[in-house]
């Protein structure tokens, strides 16, 4: 159960960084050819190009009538959304920066003790936001208010709110019952690019690379 939890929060977390990613190439690509169809106009205005000026006006007005002035509001929610859920993945992998100068100085039963102290801390702080965020969207949700552009409504956008807090409250005790079990703590190596040690060791093993050593 806890694998496909898993899963669909990396597949959630992915394709909201994919389609926020190409509404944004695409309104900037759409901005920036609005802008050079404009200037062709205006150039073949002036050299008296009267069949460059017109097909110029042609893509320029067939573009304009595309709206995308939604794009940016849209961006803005799915980044919302991506950054709740994104800090519930950050601490079940451990990719949190955290400091620890003073605990890993402490013996370890003390380590021990405040490291579980901050997790029920965490815990209890993103509980807290889960339920104060849920009894807002609860009232949100019997108001008319919706977004400027989108018209979604408000709730819908808040109730990132919620739910991103409420999976990270899991993931809280999650690892601080794993470490009350094991002692060890998610950690991941921030100098570490997936696919690249693999690819180092890939070549080590290769009889070609072992014959030139």
């Amino acid at each position: 159960m806890l694998r496909i939890l898993d899963r669909l929060e990396e597949i959630l977390i992915a394709t909201l960084i994919a389609a926020a990613t190409v509404i944004i190439f695409v309104a900037v690509v759409h901005r920036y050819s609005l802008g050079l169809l404009a200037d062709a106009v205006s150039l073949s205005r002036s050299l008296d190009m009267p069949w460059l000026m017109g097909f110029s006006r042609s893509l320029y007005f067939g573009l304009r009538s595309v709206n995308l002035v939604w794009a940016q509001e849209l961006c803005i929610i799915l980044f919302v959304w991506m950054a709740k859920f994104g800090a519930a993945y950050g601490v079940r992998t451990g990719i949190h920066v955290g400091i620890d100068v003073v605990i890993n100085r402490m013996q370890a039963k003390n380590r021990a003790r405040m490291i579980l102290f901050g997790l029920l801390a965490g815990a209890f702080f993103t509980g807290v936001i889960a339920t104060l965020g849920a009894n807002f969207v609860y009232h949100m949700y019997h108001t008319d208010s919706i977004s400027p552009d989108l018209e979604l409504p408000m709730w819908l956008v808040y109730l990132a709110i919620p739910l991103g807090s409420s999976l990270m409250c899991f993931r809280f005790l999650q690892v601080a019952w794993n470490f009350s079990r094991t002692g060890e703590l998610p950690h991941h190596d921030h100098g570490h690019v997936d696919g690249m040690d693999e690819e180092a060791e890939a070549i080590a093993a290769s009889p070609l690379t072992a014959k030139d050593h």
